[in-house]
């Protein structure tokens, strides 16, 4: 072995262990970093082909990895647009220029300039916007993503189009002998009553008087009558002056199960055609007992706070308490976590040897689930990481001690001819 090459040694393994060192440093600052992922470095040899009588020292090289797929631990907020992935999956963001990667940091703010969703590092939040319906999802890529956005956001007049009303009608109570609501004529008789609302085409509250009226024993029979309330006589009641919205008859079995039409429609004044599901209608021997009482559809109103669901729904509290789903936040995984190309700012980007980008949505298909209200902790131990970093030092003192051997041989050597 040549002095020179025991010297180049040297300085390939101070020179390794200096990278160690540099992995250390950034995982001991980045401890607290929401997100991050540990790094460490790995060696490997490198050998000089070496004859029987003679050996010729090599080096070692050094390779970097990060613990992308290691969970961290949660650290539970106050925010609830604080976001963190309980399992396999990155949340999808973009940088100012479009651009999109990867990240678990999921400590994601309202910025005031553009209303959107960013994290720490500055990088925005992207979503699928679902105000129209399920989104139209790119599987190998962010195509039709758009930045999450929650401020200044203004919930647009919805008008009622669904609903559902179920009820249990008293099997004991008689059945009416005068005119029955469907006649509209004043004194008209009913049995049960009650009320619901709707919305039309701008939003305005339509109330929709229900009257429920037994009509026969044999066979069980009831009447479903709905007004619209603007048109009550006056102090309520009938006539109404207009005509009933919907009229239908119930039939029931012995069982006090429906065995008429399961559904009732019906035009909204000024808005849609309306459906009401009638399924969980029954007639037994019990106080009359509405069981649900839904209509779909909202006024025009601020948003006055948003949630975040473990789907990854992105909802809109109205000042009426009314909930509208805004976008659905996806989940984008590789093949080879590991493997990613970590950047600037807490972001991965996908490589060749980590795989293609899939997308998909929180508990499907082995993604992991959302967890609002709360961020991923960094996955580095300070106890390792400072173990890790004595015996790197140590190493690097005794790589340093090789040098300056041959250093000292090399000088014997060239003093011989003194």
């Amino acid at each position: 072995m040549s002095l020179y090459g025991m010297m180049r040694t040297g300085v390939s393994g101070m020179n390794a262990q200096s990278n160690k060192l540099g992995t250390i440093g950034d995982n001991i600052a980045n401890s607290g970093t929401a997100g991050y992922k540990r790094a460490s470095t790995e060696f490997s040899t490198l050998l000089l082909q070496s004859s029987t009588g003679e050996y010729n020292s090599g080096a070692l090289n050094s390779n970097i990895r990060y613990a992308v797929s290691q969970q961290g631990a949660l650290n539970y907020s106050t925010s609830d647009t604080d976001l963190a992935v309980q399992g396999n999956g990155f949340f999808l963001v973009s940088d100012p220029n479009g651009t999109s990667y990867l990240t678990r940091a999921g400590s994601f703010t309202v910025d005031a300039s553009s209303g959107n969703l960013v994290n720490a590092a500055g990088f925005t939040l992207m979503g699928y916007d679902i105000t129209n319906g399920d989104p139209n999802v790119v599987l190998n890529g962010s195509g039709g993503l758009q930045p999450v956005r929650v401020a200044d956001v203004r919930l647009a007049a919805n008008p009622s189009r669904g609903g559902a009303f179920a009820a249990n009608l008293p099997a004991a109570d008689p059945a009416v002998a005068g005119a029955t609501p469907a006649a509209n004529v004043a004194g008209s008789q009913f049995s049960q009553k009650s009320s619901l609302v709707a919305f039309d085409n701008l939003g305005s509250e339509v109330t929709l008087d229900v009257y429920l009226t037994k009509t026969g024993d044999t066979p069980i029979s009831w009447e479903m009558t709905v007004f619209d309330r603007a048109g009550a006589a006056a102090g309520g009641g009938f006539p109404y002056a207009g005509a009933p919205l919907a009229s239908q008859t119930l039939s029931f079995d012995n069982l006090g199960a429906l065995t008429s039409t399961p559904s009732l429609a019906l035009n909204v004044p000024n808005g849609q055609a309306l459906t009401l599901d009638l399924t969980g209608m029954t007639q037994l021997a019990d106080d009359y007992t509405p069981l649900t009482a839904t209509v779909d559809g909202n006024a025009p109103s601020s948003v006055s706070s948003v949630t975040i669901d473990g789907d990854g729904v992105v909802s809109a509290i109205d000042m009426n308490g009314r909930k509208s789903p805004l976008y659905k936040i996806p989940l984008a995984f590789v093949t080879s976590p590991d493997n990613l190309s970590p950047k600037a700012g807490n972001v991965f980007e996908t490589t060749n040897q980590s795989g293609g980008l899939q997308v998909g949505f929180a508990n499907q298909g082995g993604l992991g689930t959302m967890v609002a209200g709360a961020t991923e902790r960094s996955n580095v131990d300070m106890a390792t990481e400072l173990t890790e970093m004595i015996a790197a030092q140590r190493d690097y003192t005794a790589n340093s001690k090789v040098f300056q051997t041959g250093s000292e041989l090399l000088d014997v050597l060239m003093n011989l001819k003194r």
